[in-house]
């Protein structure tokens, strides 16, 4: 396959929430208590029910060369403007030759962790919820028909009100949801209790998508503060297969045979031996600890119901046998520092080299399209979703490195590796200036 004739949708990107986004949607009752953007000793501060989120464009380095990476953006005109403008983002799409994508929130969280925090507040949260579903479908998923695979947030301490949500999302074309892959984690109930089955039930009716993202729940340990930070960068996607295993042996996929999840900016490479050992531990130990997978394996429940998605992974790609290539999708992670953009079909082409064109086509965009319900064929036309065609409407967007776009004082000293002791005085610091 030609890399101009690749179609790509990226199943995981993100989107930093314009200033105003919650403004004309928060409910008349609660004007005045929508999460907002204040200034605060020279930052854009996301602000809701008295609390600072702290460093609000954390991680939003896209367009940056790579040795100002670690010099974090602390407002909106530190960061490329795609990263919260849709008419730019598409551009950047175009330049990048991507079609769609699924973009995850900043300002709430992954998976709107942030929404969840307020017991006190549980009515202004919800509508909090609910206006920032509103912003991401009607503001930027619909401001650009074809796209974007719109993403909701639920609330998670009310299993039927989370369900109630789902629905009412699902109606409007929203066939995907951000949770945590362990909320139990967060002190709400496991995803082996009760308590979640109005939400699989919602989700398998609709044909709706749970995505976990790394991070939302099981996060990845620093190894001690002396650690060179690269050692931790290298242990984030591998470190939700403590999740995959716990959705695993998770009693919903019996009851919902229809329900899908995502192990969303997880990558692939690790999956052949987690699931080797998954069958290996059902044969050797299924016996006495009770479990029962009837005549399948662990593995099988796997490749069924959870879909995976990789930036780059060579050694997964060579591997699509052993991970099941009918679930396998890629992701550019637009903005974040992993990020492949402008260059991901040149990487993506490299990498694939090796597969058949309709592996090619699963991977790059049919599963993804199957699995989140999504047609933008129907909309745009398959000739103008290609990488050239897309490529061919951007000539005037400029791709080249933006220099010196300001931000936090970069935490490097000649010589000497930044470390995860460095990477955290400059987070507590910046928590510290941005207190309210």
């Amino acid at each position: 396959m030609k890399l101009e004739d690749l179609i790509l949708v990226s199943v995981d990107d993100h989107a930093i929430e314009p200033r105003g986004a919650f403004d004309r949607h928060m409910p008349a009752k609660f004007k005045g208590r929508q999460p907002k953007v204040i200034q605060s000793k020279g930052r854009d501060v996301w602000v809701f029910e008295g609390r600072a989120t702290g460093y609000m464009g954390l991680n939003s380095v896209v367009g940056r060369p790579k040795d100002e990476y670690g010099m974090e953006p602390l407002g909106y005109e530190h960061m490329r403007r795609g990263t919260w403008d849709i008419l730019a983002r598409v551009e950047d799409m175009n330049a990048n030759g991507v079609l769609g994508s699924i973009c995850f929130p900043t300002f709430p969280g992954f998976a709107g962790q942030r929404f969840q925090q307020y017991k006190e507040a549980r009515e202004v949260s919800f509508a909090a919820i609910q206006a920032y579903n509103d912003w991401h479908l009607q503001d930027w998923c619909n401001a650009a028909p074809g796209r974007f695979i719109p993403l909701s947030l639920i609330p998670w301490w009310d299993g039927e009100l989370a369900a109630t949500e789902i629905r009412r999302m699902a109606k409007l074309g929203v066939h995907a949801i951000s949770l945590s892959d362990n909320p139990a984690l967060h002190g709400f109930p496991s995803i082996h209790a009760d308590h979640w089955d109005p939400v699989w039930k919602a989700c398998a009716d609709n044909d709706v998508v749970i995505c976990c993202h790394i991070g939302t729940g099981v996060k990845a340990d620093h190894a001690s503060d002396l650690t060179p930070i690269d050692a931790w960068i290298t242990s984030m996607p591998i470190s939700i297969a403590n999740s995959a295993a716990d959705w695993i042996w998770a009693p919903m996929w019996k009851k919902y045979p229809k329900l899908r999840m995502a192990l969303s900016e997880g990558s692939i490479g690790w999956i052949p031996y987690l699931l080797e050992r998954a069958d290996f531990t059902y044969r050797h130990h299924h016996e006495w600890t009770m479990t029962d997978f009837g005549k399948g394996k662990p593995s099988d429940v796997f490749r069924q119901h959870i879909i995976t998605c990789f930036i780059e992974d060579e050694f997964g790609l060579r591997n699509l046998p052993d991970i099941g290539e009918d679930m396998v999708t890629w992701e550019c992670d637009y903005p974040h520092s992993d990020c492949t953009w402008p260059g991901s079909p040149e990487i993506f082409h490299a990498q694939t080299k090796h597969l058949s064109d309709a592996q090619i086509d699963k991977i790059g965009h049919l599963n993804a399209m199957r699995e989140f319900s999504y047609n933008p064929f129907a909309i745009l036309g398959r000739e103008n979703c290609t990488v050239g065609a897309l490529r061919a409407q951007a000539s005037h967007v400029s791709v080249e490195p933006m220099l010196g776009m300001g931000g936090a004082k970069a935490v490097r000293q000649p010589g000497k590796p930044v470390t995860s002791g460095d990477i955290h005085k400059m987070f507590a610091a910046a928590d510290a200036e941005t207190a309210l």
